[in-house]
């Protein structure tokens, strides 16, 4: 854990220690005395079930810290800081939904807490729900204009949804703090190009070849870029490069796996994304990206094998889910395919490919008059968004994992 996150942790700890005691204070001083048979025991004390509680949460012994603050709240349902722990508890456990409706009666608790929206936040980015991470950050940076944690994973997420000067903004006033890092001058300078602020990309450009030229990391970027510009040649150069130099460096073989198949040499991508997968297992995206692969190849089962295990990390993978529908339809598994396209479709309700392939099942169910209705409905939607479909057919941009590191 780095100093940064370590110091917020902290501060949170405190506030939320203070908010308990001065909860439990009220509590205790609205309660009867019992006095002799009648006084509770010492465990049924809640200054001392959360202060366990929290011993126990920094020791990692979450079964035994969730028990603590539970008995908290069962003693006092208004404890902030109980209702925090226990998200923080499920954020660690990655129970995304658990941990979301345990961070939402805090905020409602204590409203004023930057922290607690800050761990909202981070619920969603690290599910790459990068829109609905917004808000929550903001509302830190908007209270905390210095934290740098909300203002960098802010930035990452205009980065990440196109917002171009809205990432400069956010992300340029922490030069002086975060200009040592590779990631975060990459992203900068990403960001410049597409602003057409080209003082800022040259700025950010020298500095990323000043400390990093010759690094692992630093190939991996230009690997990184030059994929960004479907140069895939001089991608492989760069990304094959710091595979070498560091051969478990994160997501340089998931690179070099989409190189390799916008250069239609998939026996290497299907390695590379091996690789991947063997050093980081709980990132879904090189799983996806066999799935593409084994079902170009006709390998069926085998593609939605890695689709599943794609959707099982990340259940919001559109691509995913609709190479499942198309497996599920062509095997006349009609039911199993209507599942995948009503999650691709509730996911994104313009996603046209999947209603038309909804209607075309529909149809094969026998559901004639829904069937047409679909179909009708998605070329309507097709006609009118050409611009939208090209990109559709094309797929997700494709994700950039190992720059929404969270801030070191």
């Amino acid at each position: 854990m780095t100093m940064n996150r370590v110091s917020s942790i902290r501060v949170l700890s405190v506030v939320l220690l203070l908010l308990f005691l001065s909860s439990a204070a009220s509590a205790q001083s609205a309660a009867p005395t019992k006095t002799g048979a009648e006084a509770a025991p010492v465990t049924r004390d809640p200054r001392k079930l959360f202060e366990a509680g929290e011993a126990a949460l920094h020791a990692g012994k979450l079964d035994e810290a969730e028990r603590a603050f539970r008995q908290v709240l069962a003693i006092d349902p208004g404890v902030a800081g109980a209702y925090a722990n226990l998200g923080v508890i499920h954020m660690r456990r990655k129970q995304w939904p658990q941990a979301l409706e345990m961070l939402h009666k805090a905020e409602k608790v204590a409203p004023r807490i930057a922290g607690i929206r800050l761990n909202i936040g981070l619920v969603y980015f690290r599910q790459n729900d990068f829109v609905r991470a917004i808000h929550p950050f903001e509302s830190v940076v908007q209270q905390s204009p210095d934290s740098f944690q909300a203002r960098y994973l802010l930035g990452l997420c205009y980065f990440f949804n196109d917002r171009w000067t809205d990432a400069i903004d956010t992300l340029e006033p922490l030069w002086g703090q975060a200009s040592d890092q590779l990631n975060y001058l990459y992203v900068l300078e990403h960001a410049a190009d597409k602003a057409k602020n080209a003082v800022l990309e040259e700025k950010a450009m020298a500095r990323l070849v000043e400390i990093g030229e010759g690094s692992p990391e630093f190939h991996l970027l230009r690997g990184k870029a030059h994929l960004n510009r479907e140069e895939y040649d001089d991608a492989v150069k760069e990304l094959e490069a710091a595979a070498q130099a560091d051969p478990k460096l994160p997501f340089v073989h998931f690179n070099l796996g989409l190189a390799y198949v916008h250069k239609q040499d998939y026996e290497r991508a299907r390695d590379e994304f091996h690789k991947d997968i063997a050093l980081e297992p709980d990132v879904p995206f090189s799983y996806e990206q066999l799935g593409s692969l084994e079902s170009t190849a006709g390998n069926e089962d085998e593609a939605a094998k890695n689709y599943r295990s794609a959707l099982k990390l990340d259940p919001r993978l559109i691509s995913s889910h609709m190479g499942l529908a198309k497996i599920e339809e062509h095997q006349r598994h009609y039911a199993a395919a209507l599942s995948e396209l009503d999650q691709v479709i509730r996911l994104d309700s313009g996603a046209a490919s999947a209603r038309y392939l909804r209607g075309q099942v529909l149809v094969r169910m026998g559901r004639e008059k829904e069937g047409r209705e679909e179909l009708a409905s998605a070329t309507k939607m097709l006609n009118e968004h050409r611009a939208a479909r090209h990109k559709e057919l094309e797929g997700e941009t494709v994700p950039s994992p190992e720059l929404a590191r969270e801030p070191e």
